[in-house]
């Protein structure tokens, strides 16, 4: 027992430290499944004792499934006893030590259950009178124990099918008539229960009456339907958003369009130029081209050639202009200027 005590405490710390400091502590669906344990939880526990401890009995040893099978059941409710410690949630530290004490009870009992079954030979006899007391202690202790698991496992069924009928009350009286449910959210534990529903569509008065009046066909008693509408038409405001991103589409589409089609009329073929001016001129070793535009909107708009070319030596005067006149007789162009690279 000291052991267990031990062990229990240095988990609980552990966890507890672990979600205390860790940036995630949402909780998940693995968390919130070990804060109601059921029936089935305690029947786990009692099939797993009884993996455990039948891998125990076998001859050969080293098996690791004991220690898998308990690892599995009283891990996972110390962690999240630890979580609802690090976050201040004490329904759920309760929860889970609950369902903690299930699986140490019923190992414990399963273990038990198969050493008699097994007719292991008792180490020590004790009286009658104290026998009789324990076997007592041991049926009040299973009781107690399974009956609040029986009680939850009840209201989870309960639940569920309060679930199941909702989501068919929704599609027949909303989805399959052309409403778009985009929020819902149901409170069980309530009295009366109730259903909030958020719908693209504005509801009249008398409809959402009509819709309350409808839940007992659906075998929903003891529930309220409340829909959530303000003033604002909620379906023209997401259609308008639409049709604004699509013009901002639309603006950016014609931008760059119209940024392609100056980059074409501006672009200059260098390759094919590059090879008719070797011919013409072999000093020229490589060359680039460019289209340059001054004054733009205005009258006085004047578009000029530049090329930038590699020479092996500086180009003469005559040679630099007969280049010249025959990039712009080449290119169409009326102002052509020309520079060496250094």
């Amino acid at each position: 027992m000291i052991n267990l005590f031990v062990a229990t405490t240095v988990s609980l710390t552990v966890a507890s430290l672990y979600f205390l400091i860790s940036p995630f502590k949402e909780t998940q669906s693995e968390l919130l499944s070990r804060t109601s344990p059921t029936i089935y939880d305690v029947l786990i526990a009692f099939f797993g004792g009884l993996v455990g401890v039948i891998a125990i009995t076998r001859v050969e040893k080293g098996n690791p499934i004991p220690g898998v099978a308990i690892a599995t059941a009283l891990m996972p409710p110390l962690c999240t006893a630890g979580y609802g410690i690090a976050i201040g949630n004490w329904p759920y530290f309760f929860g889970a030590i609950y369902l903690y004490t299930i699986n140490c009870f019923f190992i414990c009992i399963a273990t038990f259950v198969l050493v008699k079954y097994l007719k292991y030979p008792v180490l020590k006899h004790i009286d009658p009178v104290h026998e009789k007391r324990i076997k007592y202690g041991i049926s009040s202790l299973i009781l107690l124990m399974i009956i609040p698991s029986f009680y939850l496992a009840y209201n989870l069924y309960i639940e569920k099918g309060f679930d199941q009928r909702i989501e068919r009350y929704i599609n027949e009286e909303l989805v399959s008539k052309g409403y778009t449910v985009i929020y819902k959210k149901t409170t069980f534990d309530a009295d009366p229960k109730k259903i909030e529903l958020a719908c693209l569509e504005k509801f009249r008065e008398e409809e959402v009456v009509r819709l309350n009046e409808n839940l007992k066909y659906y075998d929903i008693e003891n529930t309220k339907l409340v829909i959530r509408q303000d003033t604002s038409d909620l379906k023209n405001d997401i259609l308008n958003e639409i049709g604004h991103n699509q013009i901002v589409l639309n603006e950016k589409d014609v931008i760059i369009k119209k940024l392609q089609q100056e980059l074409l009329n501006n672009k200059l073929e260098n390759t094919q130029v590059l090879n008719e001016c070797r011919i013409l001129f072999p000093e020229i070793r490589n060359l680039s081209l460019a289209k340059h535009t001054f004054n733009e909107n205005t009258d006085s708009s004047k578009v000029v050639g530049v090329m930038i070319y590699d020479s092996v030596n500086e180009l003469d005067s005559i040679t630099s202009t007969k280049m010249g006149s025959w990039l712009k007789s080449k290119l169409g162009m009326s102002d052509m200027e020309l520079y060496r690279q250094k």
